[in-house]
């Protein structure tokens, strides 16, 4: 199968029809984000066959959101808007897209306003460039955005950076490279089992890269533990 995006709406598929089907993946989108957590090799055929012939499973949550599964990531802000940027390059694929289009955006994208309750039931208001709920570790091709995320914890890793200016983005952008941002003071990061976020307007978000615009200004986000049986090495 394809990028994330695909898998996204093949797993949505196959847990809607409720068959006992394992998921296998061969790995030729821009980024392969989600494979590399479970340890794929991305744009690599063979050895990706290797692993579908081996046959060795196990299970994974997924993500849900207005009815709508994701693998990998659930963003909004900064991510949509590199997202939305990167239509607009031809020259480029692959990581290197990805860290073109962030590098611009760290300039461009204005931030937004969310006010956020997880598993406490508490509301509160954040200022924020971006934020990801990602159920895997990788996003961006290169960005290693939830270090400690579990497959099949039965949670999601919440990762909210404060909006900011340039300076402190460039400076926030080096430790996301490294994978050393869960230290920094603009970023706060949770492992919730559910999230509902309310905007001021509906928002765009994307799911596994694929791009989304709400129905509502308020969106529920869930974790499905364990839904979804996978081919792994």
């Amino acid at each position: 199968m394809g990028g994330d995006g695909t898998w996204g709406n093949a797993a949505n598929g196959l847990l809607e029809s409720g068959r006992p089907v394992r998921l296998g993946f061969v790995a030729g989108g821009t980024g392969c984000d989600f494979v590399k957590t479970l340890g794929i090799p991305g744009k690599d055929l063979r050895q990706s066959l290797h692993v579908l012939a081996a046959g060795r499973t196990r299970r994974i949550d997924v993500g849900v959101v207005e009815g709508k599964r994701f693998l990998n990531v659930l963003g909004f802000g900064f991510d949509v808007a590199v997202l939305e940027d990167s239509w607009t390059v031809t020259r480029l694929q692959g990581d290197l897209l990805y860290l073109y289009c962030a590098l611009r955006q760290l300039r461009n994208f204005p931030g937004f306003r969310v006010w956020i309750t997880a598993d406490d039931g508490l509301e509160q208001a954040h200022d924020l460039l971006m934020l990801i709920v990602a159920n895997a570790r990788v996003f961006g091709g290169t960005f290693r955005i939830a270090p400690r995320a579990d497959l099949g914890d039965g949670r999601l890793d919440s990762v909210a950076f404060r909006n900011m200016g340039l300076g402190r983005r460039l400076s926030l952008m080096g430790k996301l490279l490294r994978g050393t941002h869960e230290q920094a003071h603009d970023v706060l990061m949770s492992q919730p089992v559910r999230l509902r976020l309310r905007f001021e307007t509906p928002p765009t978000y994307e799911t596994d890269g694929e791009w989304n615009r709400a129905s509502s200004n308020v969106l529920d986000v869930a974790v499905e533990k364990g839904a979804l049986e996978v081919l792994v090495p």
